[in-house]
C-alpha cells in the first residue's frame, strides 16, 4: 500500500500563545507514555500496515530522544505530549480520555512557541495523509503543505 506523507511548515513569525505548561519527560512516566503513544498511533499503523502496530515497548527506544519530549501532566497523569526536535514538531499525542477538548491544539502551540524561542527558522512537521484530524488542526493553526511524497 502506498502511503502519502505531507511535510508541512509554519513560516510566520507570530505564534498564538498556549495556555498550558509542559514539563520535560521523566523516565518515571514511561509506562503511561508508552500506553498513550501506542494507543494514539495503533489505528494509523494498522490501517497503513506498518508493523508492529504497537511500536513503543521499551525505554531504550526513546532514551536518546527523551530530552526533547515534553509532557502535559495533571495530578501525575499524562494528558498529552509533544516532541520538539530542532525545528520539527513530532509525536504530538493526547491521552484518549482527553481528546477533542483542545489539548492537541494547546500542545501544538506550546511546542511551536518552545521552538520559536530557540530559532526563527520555519517550524516543520510530517504526517500521513490518513490522519485527517491532525491535518485539519495543523492547517487551522497556519501550517502549509510544502511537500507531498509517497512512501513504501
Amino acid at each position: 500500500m502506498k502511503i502519502t506523507v505531507y511535510e508541512m511548515k509554519y513560516t510566520r513569525d507570530d505564534i498564538e500563545k498556549s495556555n498550558i505548561l509542559c514539563i520535560p519527560f521523566e523516565k518515571k512516566y514511561f509506562r503511561d507514555y508508552m500506553k498513550i503513544y501506542n494507543d494514539c498511533f495503533y489505528e494509523m499503523r494498522r490501517f497503513l500496515d506498518i508493523e508492529p502496530y504497537s511500536f513503543l515497548n521499551k525505554y531504550e527506544q526513546i532514551n536518546e530522544k527523551s530530552k526533547d519530549i515534553f509532557l502535559l501532566i495533571s495530578k501525575e497523569k499524562i494528558i498529552g505530549s509533544v516532541a520538539c526536535y530542532g525545528n520539527e514538531i513530532d509525536d504530538l499525542i493526547v491521552n484518549e480520555k482527553y481528546q477533542n477538548k483542545g489539548y492537541g491544539r494547546q500542545l501544538l502551540l506550546w511546542g511551536m512557541n518552545y521552538i520559536r524561542q530557540r530559532s526563527k527558522e520555519p517550524i516543520s512537521l510530517h504526517l500521513a495523509e490518513w490522519n485527517k484530524k491532525a491535518l485539519m488542526l495543523y492547517d487551522k493553526v497556519g501550517f502549509e503543505i510544502t511537500n507531498k511524497e509517497s512512501v513504501r
